[in-house]
């Protein structure tokens, strides 16, 4: 089908306001007045508060209020921001306290304190008294479990959140009767968000009583329902804004300063207060990756195919539950519509311990799981003596397939076209061949892996977007969506979807950036690589809405039939001649101003989705190995992609480069290190923990398979997470490719690469056999 707007590589419609510093953000607005927020935060992984005594802190001039948990409601809420469900039983764990009376990991929230400027708040912190009973402290998931663990909270019984698991087949007879039962560990790191914008909000009551937020948040809708209930008051009470975003990753799809930001403005009489954390302070207390230690063991044939996998998850969350166990969940439901296993056993344990709280991040569960399978596969190619993409190739499920389990079907399955693509572009045949037997120091390797991710979360959680269109007089139309732009480009890709669905070019499409949750259509927000997807549907709804009732009025001043004409360039066309028969503006005018049937062309709806759709992918690398320092260096990285229908197409290049970077900082460099005596972060900051710089980040290169998927608004299926999934464990393969080692954990920086090579003895090896 052709499109007029739809495929095209528009440019962001927030791209001027943002490189010309004119895009406001939550800390360039103020209110008069403005008071600062700080926090007093536990020196202590585990601790309880014996006392607390804040008077020499409230005495100091410019403190107008301190908060300790005695000032607040004793009501735990869940952070996490999903929907709100009715059944109680599906609704997320409520186990936070808006400040703790007793401390759970080095950082957490105990007081706080509102004054007039910064540096009061910050001496005032300094004289608040507290007497601690140290407890002792766990950081790991199996110490957690261990009998006469410490209790991290008295309502899970061996610090376990959740060991729910699903499973389908006869796991136990497919591994009897496998020719081969290959098993393998493998290991994930902590890592942080590491968004431009640190996590701020600001707070006020206004005249009508109502507690008002500002928040760089991915999900307004859901803030305001947590704030409400985090202080007991009713949801209408409270209002969320969110402005311009400076990224957010999954970090800002927890409530982490919001209730606590509200509290202080309702305990300095309603005034406005400021609370924004420092770097330091977003990585202890906002969210990370949950590290993951994964058992898998596979049932296979001397030929090669999968019959059956059982696949154990260790799963640290840290001290609160936030996304908890719905992550290890997601994780296990990824790789089931990619290969065709006649029996999967999923066996997942989320863990609460003495650390940093663990949540949504970039592909929320998906980068652990396909890390820890698709380095299995490798492994078992290599002791199957097979090619690792011939291996892949015989397993892959069809279109048709339907998950036993969620009974998603797969209706588009781009991933062969886009291995084929992948191998070409990287000249995989070419170099394998001419790899050979190597010797010298740095050794060439190559590497690859699949993932599959889906479009949303349905049906594990409602799927429901708003969109409204009001056409003005000039026949543009304004956008209000509930959704968040947090710079991945939604905004820019629902601006094309409504103008191709009236006829528009895209800037007479004005979106309405800001979400106010008194005034913005409901939405769940940003995070699932939803958007386009959900709140596609519901866009197009509306647009098709708007085009109807366009179509009547000129049918009305033509006296054709609305189904002879169709928009095109701001006109109605007569379709089967493609004559004008009116400007676009002409009806609109007659809309707002005819006086006797005048009635503005509006649309007001809202999509509740229930069905998904699975976009795949492959990454193709090329990396150089230095056996005699354990440098790892990408000499040429491919990630190829099935996402439907592209949108934008700039746009989602530039999604695959931010995400391939992303991925690699995870797979080379960047872990979260704490103190095991103390459990105090030892590299909470941007120049000790090592997040790849430009210097460090190789050519990236993006190419597309474009498949149509029924089930989306002009075939699209997800894309924003998709980028960071599969680079890690192909990069892994690559290792393993050039130098027979098989590293089960990453990141696979220097010290730990030369380690393994001192210890299997490559570094006193002069050459190594290309497998």
């Amino acid at each position: 089908m052709d499109h007029n707007v739809v495929g095209k590589s528009v440019r962001r419609l927030d791209a001027v306001a943002k490189v010309t510093g004119r895009a406001q953000y939550t800390d360039d607005f103020h209110e008069r007045d403005m008071l600062v927020g700080k926090v007093l935060r536990s020196p202590h992984a585990h601790a309880l508060v014996k006392r607390m005594d804040t008077s020499r802190a409230k005495a100091l001039p410019g403190v107008v209020a301190v908060i300790t948990p005695d000032d607040l409601p004793k009501i735990k809420f869940a952070t996490a921001g999903h929907p709100w469900s009715l059944d109680p039983g599906h609704r997320d764990v409520e186990d936070r306290l808006i400040l703790a009376d007793k401390a759970r990991f080095v950082g957490d929230a105990v007081a706080a304190v509102v004054a007039e400027d910064a540096l009061t708040a910050e001496k005032a912190l300094k004289l608040i008294e507290v007497e601690w009973e140290v407890l002792p402290h766990v950081l790991t998931a199996e110490d957690a479990m261990k009998e006469g663990a410490p209790l991290i909270h008295e309502s899970r019984p061996g610090n376990v959140v959740s060991s729910f698991g699903v499973q389908f087949g006869d796991i136990e007879a497919e591994l009897r009767g496998a020719d081969h039962v290959i098993e393998g560990d493998y290991e994930t790191s902590i890592v942080q968000h590491c968004h431009i914008e640190s996590m701020s909000a600001f707070a006020y009551v206004d005249t009508d009583g109502r507690v008002v937020v500002n928040s760089s948040t991915q999900i307004p809708h859901i803030v305001r329902r947590i704030v409400a209930q985090s202080l007991g008051l009713p949801w209408g009470r409270v209002k969320v804004v969110k402005p311009y975003i400076g990224g957010g990753f999954g970090n800002k799809q927890d409530v982490c300063v919001e209730p606590l930001a509200a509290a202080m403005s309702l305990a300095a009489h309603g005034r406005p207060v400021r609370y924004c954390l420092t770097r330091e302070e977003v990585f202890i207390d906002t969210r990370t990756r949950h590290a993951m230690k994964l058992h898998l063991k596979t049932a296979v044939t001397r030929d090669g195919e999968l019959r059956g996998i059982h696949v154990q998850v260790l799963s640290n969350t840290g001290a609160y539950a936030s996304h908890g166990h719905s992550i290890a969940m997601s994780a296990g439901g990824k790789f089931r519509p990619l290969y065709d296993f006649k029996a999967i056993k999923y066996e997942p344990r989320t863990v609460y311990t003495n650390l940093p709280v663990a949540g949504a991040m970039r592909g929320y569960g998906t980068p652990q799981i396909f890390f820890a399978l698709e380095s299995h596969l490798d492994d078992i190619a290599r002791k199957l003596g097979m090619d690792p993409v011939a291996l892949r190739l015989k397993n892959l499920i069809q279109v048709g397939h339907q998950d036993p389990l969620t009974r998603n079907v797969v209706r588009s399955f781009g991933i062969p076209e886009c291995i084929r693509k992948g191998m070409e572009a990287i000249r995989w045949e070419e170099k394998r061949k001419a790899l050979g037997r190597q010797d010298g120091p740095v050794r060439k390797g190559l590497g690859m892996a699949l993932f599959a991710y889906a479009s949303g979360t349905h049906p594990v959680a409602l799927e429901l977007a708003g969109a409204r269109i009001v056409m003005n007089q000039d026949g543009s139309v304004t956008l209000q969506v509930g959704a968040t732009e947090i710079g991945q480009g939604s905004d820019t890709v629902f601006a094309q979807i409504t103008a191709e669905v009236l006829g528009l070019p895209v800037d007479m499409v004005h979106v309405v950036t800001t979400q106010d949750t008194d005034v913005a259509p409901w939405d769940s927000g940003a995070y699932a690589s939803r958007q386009t997807f959900v709140t596609g549907i519901a866009v197009r709804k509306a647009a098709l809405e708007v085009r109807a009732k366009v179509l009547q009025v000129a049918a009305r001043r033509t006296g054709l039939n609305p189904d002879e004409m169709d928009l095109r360039d701001r006109k109605v066309v007569e379709t089967s001649l493609g004559r004008e028969v009116c400007a676009l503006e002409d009806v609109a005018m007659d809309a707002f101003y005819d006086r006797i049937l005048a009635a503005p062309i509006t649309s007001d709806t809202s999509a509740n989705v229930r069905i998904n759709a699975m976009s795949y992918g492959a990454t193709f690398v090329e990396v150089d190995v230095d056996t005699e320092t354990g440098k790892v260096e990408v000499a040429e990285i491919w990630n190829v992609h099935d996402s439907g229908t592209i949108i934008n197409p700039r746009l989602a290049e530039g999604q695959v480069h931010g995400g391939v970077s992303m991925a690699l900082g995870y797979a080379l460099l960047e872990q979260m290190l704490f103190d095991p005596q103390t459990g105090k972060p030892l590299n909470n900051n941007l120049l000790d923990y090592k997040l790849p710089t430009l210097l460090d980040t190789p050519k990236i290169n993006a190419a597309f398979v474009e498949t149509y998927d029924a089930a989306g608004s002009f075939g699209a299926k997800s894309l924003g997470e998709c980028p960071v999934i599969s680079p890690a464990p192909a990069v892994r393969n690559a290792v393993l490719d050039a130098t027979g080692v098989a590293f089960h954990r990453i990141p696979l920086y220097p010290q730990a690469v030369f380690e393994k090579f001192r210890e299997v003895g490559l570094t006193a090896q002069r050459s190594v056999e290309h497998v």
